[in-house]
């Protein structure tokens, strides 16, 4: 997907007006959304070259995108009314978080929601916020057969939301993931969404939802390595360069083989299998694995240069090593 030239991106403790237009400018929010919507409509590959490129370009911009146009994908989960009604001729911007940290009380025409929620990437600028609460009914937990808490998720307007400014984190600064409470918010059932019901025909909508969390996240490590590779070439030595380099190859080719292999289960309309989806997890989490620490064992030979906070090779570093403690890398 071509795109123009990025304005340099100053750390800040969120994403800059600039950064946000040149977003807008270029639909990034809404990669994944289909066009009769307003989106791009980004086939999966070309999506995840996308990702690649601006976590290349700069982490917090990656990440935020990802996660930001990761939570506008639950287009394919909302109820089609509701969908085209928030989306259509709108600027949406959702995000928030995937931890069960609230409930929702049945009331008599939907839900009332109360809960504090971590780690909504790009809080400060979203229009809506995602959470999953548990389901109650006259104040007693509703559990499933497996005796496990029912949740739902729900798509909450900002206004709705209070945000806690609680990101203080040595990198991906800008993403400002911060946290947020819902206090006595009543929801209809129609803002009501589940992961595994889709709605919206598209291929990329028929991804089982932790394959692409994993592809999507997995793209984002990779791009800011290479970035991290880039800047240390000019001064560190190819034979020191020489592991991190192979690793990032045999990265990209496993995103590409097993990206491939996931649309061809779509394509021959079968569910995907736990085999299928543990697989592309566990060589996810491994490739990490084997990028910290081909990163680890060059970051001795940048010098002063990588232990100044204010050079770019150091806040490539401290960027990269804050994503990896994303829950779905450390689990």
């Amino acid at each position: 997907m071509p795109l123009s030239a990025l304005p340099e991106i100053v750390e800040d403790r969120q994403l800059s007006v600039t950064t946000l237009n040149w977003i807008d400018d270029h639909n990034l929010w809404n990669l994944w959304v289909p066009r009769d919507f307003g989106g791009l409509e980004a086939e999966l590959l070309d999506g995840l070259r996308t990702l690649q490129s601006l976590a290349r370009t700069d982490g917090s911009l990656g990440w935020t995108v990802t996660l930001c146009a990761g939570a506008n994908y639950f287009i394919g989960n909302l109820k089609p009314e509701f969908a085209a009604e928030l989306f259509i001729g709108n600027r949406v911007i959702l995000g928030g978080s995937g931890g069960l940290f609230g409930d929702a009380c049945k009331t008599a025409s939907g839900y009332r929601l109360n809960g504090q929620w971590r780690y909504a990437t790009g809080a400060p600028y979203l229009t809506h916020f995602t959470l999953n609460a548990r389901l109650l009914d006259n104040g007693k937990v509703l559990n499933d057969q497996q005796g496990e808490p029912k949740f739902s998720s729900f798509v909450v307007p900002a206004e709705q939301v209070d945000v806690t400014y609680d990101w203080q984190t040595m990198g991906l600064v800008a993403t400002a993931t911060h946290s947020f409470t819902v206090q006595d918010v009543d929801v209809t059932e129609r803002q009501g969404f589940h992961y595994e019901t889709v709605f919206l025909p598209q291929a990329i909508y028929q991804l089982n939802f932790s394959v692409f969390a994993d592809l999507t996240l997995w793209v984002n490590y990779i791009g800011m390595a290479e970035h991290f590779l880039a800047l240390s070439s000019d001064f560190v030595s190819s034979s020191h360069l020489r592991p991190l380099q192979e690793t990032l190859t045999h990265a990209n080719q496993m995103v590409e083989t097993l990206a491939t292999e996931c649309l061809q289960v779509v394509s021959e309309k079968v569910t995907f299998t736990e085999l299928l989806v543990t697989k592309v997890h566990r060589e996810a989490s491994m490739s990490v694995a084997h990028i910290s620490q081909a990163i680890t064992a060059i970051y001795p030979y940048t010098g002063i240069k990588g232990a100044s906070q204010n050079s770019a090779i150091n806040r490539v570093f401290r960027d990269y090593f804050t994503a990896t403690q994303h829950h779905i890398f450390t689990a």
